[in-house]
């Protein structure tokens, strides 16, 4: 969803954004202040920042000298009857969070994991990432950037609890213990946590705590069921688009055709007289362009005053993009030179024995998440409370502050849980908030005094911009006949996702975004020269699932198959070979996706071949080996064993979860009219009956294995997307002896 970045310096990038974006910053309550505020309610260590700054704060007693990311209180309540409510730190759209930051958390805390419950948090300053300084959720950081804190977190709490049963039994601490949310005692005694709390809360938090040895764990690294899975397998799971207040009032736009254009004339006359409609507004958008709000009793009728709309659209000033013309352009970019990343001497491409030469198009995808976009917004003279699936709070705090002219901390974001995202749902215009924010205004202004969901139907989803840039990469090779390359020139034609946003200054070098080209060469030792090109397009870009590597992994697999055939290697022995002594995550990967499937052991039906592809992103590394046939002229993917190394996995079924929607998502991108288009500036797709995902039909067997390991977690929301389609294409290169160039898959 995010790049894998460089983030060492990011925090002090971002600090403006944060200053104008955070919410009023934790406070260490006093202790009577906080039992006046919990006395009936056990130990809230959750109380949030707007709460307790509302309590008196006695002058001798200073806060705790814990950054606010390290304090209990705005993580995790435990009640009288011992459950547990863990607060998370990020927004669930589907990877698991939820369940497994609970899980690191409880595991310290020594809860029974039957009473551990979850929730989401706000852009609360507690709820930036550690590491990065800002609220984030992507780049499957989440359990990499936040496995420590949430142990911490969980020790302190127990380290306090600990502490609690000690005083009241007037024993020395370090004889009892706990188990399963009760302190125990030698002599038979116990207390249960929810019988602790108040008490424990009273106590000093403590700065330094022990924590367990990996060995010890009971609920860490157990296939455990997601605690959000009872909800939403009977429907009764709560999103973002299903919030609702009290009066609330539901808005839909009519956006303009081509991005970045205005409206010439309007004539809503027939939109106001449609029933239930309360309003038509004029609002700014995205990238200074315009549109028109109706607002109504609900969605039903806002949409029936947006097609009674008759507006007319001013283009004349914006690029209007077609997505021939623009290959045609990309291909002639492709011949000029340009800054490089790599600059290897590409004298032996003249006089090696064996050489190839490809030329790859990826087009244009839409994040087409289940539930389209959507933010609520309430405003009053001073503050404005906001409900919205996001990747980033306090940016979109930030960014609605300045919209609707308040401070930061007049600003909540109230973070829902999401059907999907895939890295749409931040964006560093956060143009959702931003957009749902001066509708509010607007209709305020008009004298709507009602909150006011905006919603995004799947069409304005679909049109409505941010997609994965389309890429033309070409590639010539010259190798020996045992496949080792002698010289390798690359060069990628695309947009860049990142410049303009707040990474540009660390992750824009030289002319190159770094999201464009990771994934290029390691791990293998390529002499390659790569030259980039950044043309600029009236197409708004973003981070899309696996970011660069969705199109770097196919490229740079597919070519190593494509020597591997042309050398009479296997391609498992050649990528091994390849690895050296180097990688042993990669090889461990591999081999276990090639021990599981039967590779080299079992014998195909008649019609299918196997296909191999292994890549590393976000710190994780997943092999894939495939079984692909080709029906009526038509790619079809029949069984796929993944080797999964992220380091420990704390929960392998979310992990196993994670590595089957990748693959699928990934399996989406090969097939026929998976691509978004435009035509005069207009994208051509508005629908799922228009751009292809992989239906039920599609979807192959799944068997994923994990590489054993104590080590700390790495990243896994993403980096089972990319090996995929160079898996399956390989698999189909060897049935029809051509090779795959193109995405989505093109046999004809």
């Amino acid at each position: 969803m995010l790049p894998n970045m460089d983030y060492s310096e990011l925090p002090r990038a971002l600090q403006h954004m944060l200053e104008r974006g955070r919410s009023t910053p934790v406070q260490a309550l006093p202790r009577r202040s906080f039992l006046k505020l919990t006395g009936t309610l056990g130990l809230a260590v959750g109380i949030f920042p707007h709460l307790a700054a509302a309590q008196p704060i006695d002058a001798g007693e200073a806060p705790i000298a814990l950054k606010p990311t390290e304090q209990p209180s705005a993580f995790v309540q435990i009640a009288p009857n011992g459950e547990v409510m863990v607060t998370i730190n990020r927004l669930e759209f589907g990877q698991g969070v939820q369940t497994a930051l609970p899980m690191i958390l409880a595991e310290e805390l020594d809860a029974d994991w039957n009473l551990v419950r979850s929730q989401l948090g706000t852009n609360d300053m507690a709820y930036v990432d550690p590491l990065f300084g800002m609220h984030l959720t992507g780049g499957s950081n989440t359990i990499k950037n936040s496995f420590t804190q949430y142990r911490e977190l969980g020790a302190r709490v127990r380290a306090m609890l600990l502490a609690a049963a000690a005083d009241r039994w007037n024993v020395d601490v370090s004889a009892l213990r706990t188990e399963a949310g009760v302190v125990l005692a030698p002599d038979g005694r116990k207390l249960g946590y929810g019988e602790l709390s108040e008490a424990a809360m009273a106590l000093p938090v403590p700065q330094k705590i022990a924590l367990k040895d990996p060995k010890d764990f009971r609920i860490i690294g157990q296939p455990t069921q997601r605690l959000d899975a009872q909800a939403k397998s009977s429907g009764q799971q709560s999103f973002g688009i299903d919030f609702k207040l009290p009066g609330q009032l539901t808005a839909v736009v009519a956006r303009p055709p081509v991005f970045g254009a205005k409206i010439a004339s309007l004539d809503d006359s027939a939109a106001r007289s449609v029933k239930g409609v309360k309003a038509v507004l004029r609002v700014p958008l995205d990238r200074g362009a315009e549109g028109v709000a109706v607002v109504a009793d609900g969605y039903w009728q806002a949409s029936q005053g947006r097609n009674a709309l008759k507006v007319e659209w001013d283009t004349s000033d914006v690029e209007k993009v077609d997505s021939e013309k623009q290959l045609a352009q990309f291909r002639e970019i492709a011949n000029r030179p340009g800054p490089r990343q790599f600059d290897a001497d590409m004298a032996p491409l003249e006089t090696a024995p064996l050489s190839l030469e490809a030329e790859f198009v990826f087009p244009y995808l839409a994040h087409a998440a289940m539930e389209p976009l959507n933010c609520t917004v309430r405003l009053s003279d001073d503050r404005a409370e906001i409900w919205m699936g996001s990747q980033s709070a306090g940016l979109d705090a930030g960014v609605a502050a300045n919209v609707l002219g308040l401070k930061p901390e007049q600003v909540v974001v109230n973070v829902q849980t999401s059907g999907g995202g895939f890295g749409r749902r931040f964006s560093s215009s956060s143009d959702t908030a931003m957009e749902a924010c001066q509708i509010a205004k607007a209709a305020r202004s008009a004298g709507l005094n009602a909150p006011v969901r905006t919603l995004w139907s799947r069409e304005d989803d679909m049109r409505g911009g941010y997609y994965r840039p389309t890429h033309l990469h070409r590639a010539r090779i010259g190798f020996d006949k045992e496949g080792n390359v002698l010289a390798w020139d690359h060069t990628i034609v695309g947009q860049s996702i990142l410049t303009g946003t707040v990474f540009e200054k660390f992750q824009v070098k030289d002319g190159i975004d770094a999201a464009t080209t990771e994934g290029m060469r390691s791990p293998y030792p390529l002499p390659m020269r790569l030259t980039v090109h950044h043309p600029v397009a009236n197409v708004p870009v973003l981070w899309w699932r696996s970011v660069g590597s969705t199109h770097t992994a196919f490229v740079m697999e597919t070519l190593l198959d494509d020597i591997a055939r042309a050398t009479d290697q296997d391609p498992v022995a050649y990528r091994m070979k390849m690895f050296g002594n180097e990688h042993p995550r990669h090889r461990d990967a591999l081999q276990l996706a090639v021990d599981k499937s039967g590779y080299g052991s079992r014998t195909l039906a008649e019609g299918r071949a196997w296909g191999v592809a292994v890549h590393e992103s976000f710190s994780s590394v997943v092999a894939y080996v495939v079984e692909a046939s080709v029906v009526d002229g038509q790619p079809k993917l029949h069984r796929v064993t993944a080797g999964v190394h992220c380091n420990l996995a704390v929960n392998p079924r979310t992990v196993e979860a994670q590595v089957q929607g990748a693959a699928i998502m990934g399996l989406s991108t090969c097939l026929a009219g998976a691509e978004i288009t435009l035509k005069d500036g207009i994208v051509e797709q508005g629908n799922f009956s228009e751009f292809t995902v992989a239906r039920i039909t599609d979807v192959p067997e799944f068997d994923v294995n994990i590489v054993p390991s104590a080590d700390a977690p790495t990243g896994m929301g993403e980096p089972g997307l990319p090996p995929l389609a160079p898996a399956f294409a390989n698999a189909i290169s060897r049935l029809t002896g051509k090779p795959v160039r193109q995405m989505p898959f093109n046999l004809a």
